[in-house]
């Protein structure tokens, strides 16, 4: 049997036991990014001045400093410093998300942006207050236009997720170089690793898409 095929049926059951912690670590990066960026979207397009130019430099940082910094400063860094005992799982989520959340908050914005302004003066009009129409009016529109926008978030955090590795994540990078390693098959290992991520972006590009023509709202360009 030739070795890179023998070393993939030997390593894939191991190699597959990563796709549910690669889920898990996306999951969680995409929702603790969504529930972020939406109070950072929220307070950037109708908060005061100094909340925005604050909303604007945290934007800045998180999406200027490359994530193995990110990963590195934070683990062996601060939480190093003020000895506090996270995961390596823990901070994987913790970084991802906070990094999507600054892109999150973008995507965010816009959408908001793009309801027209007379959906906030009708809502005025019948006597409701700024924060009820937005909660109530503006975003609900706002989230299906920002679906698009959230279905290319969650392929860019399937493929960071792999970078978690370096801090000892055992998701499906991290199994498969630890299995390449003993087998010295890399090649074929690599891209079964990598045909498995284009499988798992695939199926989840495809969910957000079918939500996305389910909720697609009348009147608007796709």
């Amino acid at each position: 049997m030739h070795r890179g095929l023998a070393a993939i049926l030997e390593g894939l059951p191991y190699i597959l036991g990563g796709v549910g912690t690669t889920l898990t670590v996306v999951a969680g990066a995409l929702s603790m990014g969504f529930a972020l960026g939406l109070l950072l979207a929220v307070g950037e397009v109708y908060g005061p001045r100094g909340l925005r130019r604050g909303i604007g430099v945290y934007v800045w940082f998180f999406r200027g400093i490359p994530l193995l910094v990110l990963l590195f400063l934070i683990y062996f860094g601060i939480l190093g410093a003020l000895e506090i005992d996270l995961t390596p799982f823990s901070v994987a989520i913790l970084v991802l998300g906070l990094i999507s959340s600054a892109y999150q908050a973008q995507i965010l914005r816009g959408a908001i942006l793009s309801v027209p302004e007379g959906q906030m003066k009708a809502a005025r009009a019948i006597g409701m207050s700024d924060g009820r129409a937005i909660v109530f009016v503006v975003l609900p529109q706002a989230l299906r236009l920002a679906l698009p926008g959230w279905s290319n978030e969650y392929t860019v955090l399937m493929k960071d997720s792999a970078i978690t590795y370096a801090l000892g994540v055992a998701e499906l990078m991290a199994r498969t170089h630890h299995t390449a390693a003993r087998t010295y098959q890399h090649f074929w290992l690599y891209l079964l690793v990598g045909l498995i991520y284009m499988g798992l972006t695939w199926a989840g590009t495809r969910l957000l898409h079918r939500l996305e023509e389910r909720f697609a709202l009348a009147g608007y360009l796709r």
